[in-house]
């Protein structure tokens, strides 16, 4: 069933995908699988839940997985900080900054600490923190300076560790050339209480 779901997962066959996932994760609980088992199905079908455009859903359960692992491997456990990150991008999705932001605030420095600075997951966080920052419409000028100081820094790690040509380098550079769009934009544009 792991392999089935993953390859309809990466031929973007989501509804299928979501099919198998839900099954596989109903027979690992009736079995009585191990929690960690079961942590990682819940997060591949929140994946394909959010692919599928079932954001709300996607959320719930990448909260799920990341209370889980808290309980089972601790804040510190790769695994956990994974999980953090992922429910953090499910906060952003749905535009719910603040949350995303005080759930990295408390999970960054962990992971610079636990994995290093160079290591995927604190470079997903921090580009994670650094959307937070540019896509609120609350967003004043020094959040988005915030935002595209560390996704220039990210994406310098990224290159550096990654490649220039990963997957994961070119969508920073591409937030890190948003970022800067959203900071030109209002260094252009007075504040309302300016205008007369």
């Amino acid at each position: 069933m792991t392999k089935l779901g993953n390859g309809l997962f990466e031929v973007e066959q989501y509804a299928d995908a979501q099919f198998v996932e839900e099954a596989k994760l109903s027979l690992l609980r009736r079995i009585g699988a191990s929690e960690g088992r079961i942590l990682i199905v819940q997060g591949n079908l929140a994946t394909t839940y959010a692919e599928l455009g079932h954001r709300e859903k996607a959320l719930s359960m990448e909260r799920d997985v990341y209370s889980g692992r808290m309980k089972l491997n601790g804040e510190e456990h790769d695994m956990t900080l994974a999980a953090a990150s992922n429910y953090a991008n499910g906060l952003v999705r749905l535009q719910r900054f603040e949350e995303a932001k005080a759930l990295l605030r408390k999970t960054m420095p962990v992971a610079r600490r636990v994995l290093g600075e160079s290591h995927e997951t604190t470079l997903r966080m921090r580009w994670t923190y650094a959307a937070a920052l540019y896509k609120d419409p609350a967003a004043t000028l020094d959040d988005l300076r915030e935002a595209v100081t560390t996704l220039e820094d990210v994406a310098r790690t990224a290159r550096r560790v990654l490649g220039g040509a990963h997957p994961i380098t070119t969508e920073i550079e591409d937030a890190l050339q948003d970022a800067r769009a959203a900071l030109r934009a209002r260094e252009e544009t007075p504040p309302a209480e300016e205008v007369d």
